[in-house]
């Protein structure tokens, strides 16, 4: 976590020094970048550990930076959205986005939120294991894990389907991962937002149901009547391990 490099893009200088300056004195490393265009090339040319980016800069649309980079950019990717727009957080999300942040936004919650994005770190190696031990078996979390068609390696943070890799962002995956790891439990929302975000589900907050969206489009689940990630109402959603 320390030391780790963040790119902002964002057009309000302002804002831009505020959370540049509460960064640094966080010790980490920041680049700013004032226009959409100049972020890309930023984001295609160097390493970042999380980008902040604007969802509506000069240049290029951040909107439109996150859909043209999503595939290729390994790092993290936090839209920072206007206060309470949700055409923006689903739009971010929808896109690829990790996480969104509302603006404007004090630099003690930023710091609080940076860190728990970072604080993820990717499991070790470990023996294989089948769908029916995964989530159950001590360490499983460290193995490979396999329902069927669909494989997850976290050594490797990588996910497969019918031996074809799929390309998910680090949101998905660790969504898939902490649902495969409670293969045949129903997970309510806060225990996602816990788990992954280490907040408390506001009843409000789309950024869940988005993110299951996307997952069951990408691992061939029928958004209808899916049936490798179900929805139980009232109550969360339910990966089938068979």
């Amino acid at each position: 976590m320390d030391g780790a490099r963040i790119l902002l893009v964002e057009d309000d200088e302002r804002l831009a020094q505020l959370v540049s300056d509460a960064l640094t004195k966080a010790g980490w490393q920041v680049t700013h970048a004032a226009r959409g265009d100049e972020g890309e090339t930023l984001m295609r040319r160097e390493r970042f550990d999380v980008v902040l980016l604007d969802g509506h800069l000069p240049g290029k649309d951040g909107f439109d930076v996150l859909r043209d980079v999503r595939r290729d950019f390994t790092g993290r990717i936090v839209m920072l959205t206007a206060r309470d727009d949700d055409i923006d957080q689903v739009l971010g999300l929808e896109g690829g986005a990790d996480d969104y942040i509302t603006k404007p936004v004090a630099p003690r919650v930023l710091l609080a939120r940076l860190k728990a994005l970072l604080r993820r770190e990717a499991p070790t190696v470990g023996a294989a294991v089948t769908a029916g031990t995964a989530g159950a078996a001590a360490g499983a979390d460290r193995r490979v894990m396999r329902f069927g068609g669909l494989e997850l390696n976290p050594a490797a943070r990588e996910v497969t389907l019918a031996g074809q890799a799929l390309a998910l962002t680090t949101a998905e995956y660790e969504l898939l991962h902490f649902l495969a790891e409670r293969a045949g439990q129903v997970v309510s929302r806060d225990d996602i937002m816990q788990g992954l975000r280490g907040l408390e589900f506001d009843g409000l907050d789309r950024a869940i149901d988005a993110r299951i969206s996307r997952l069951r489009r990408k691992i061939g689940d029928d958004a209808d009547t899916p049936t490798r990630i179900k929805t139980v109402r009232g109550q969360g959603y339910l990966f089938v391990p068979g």
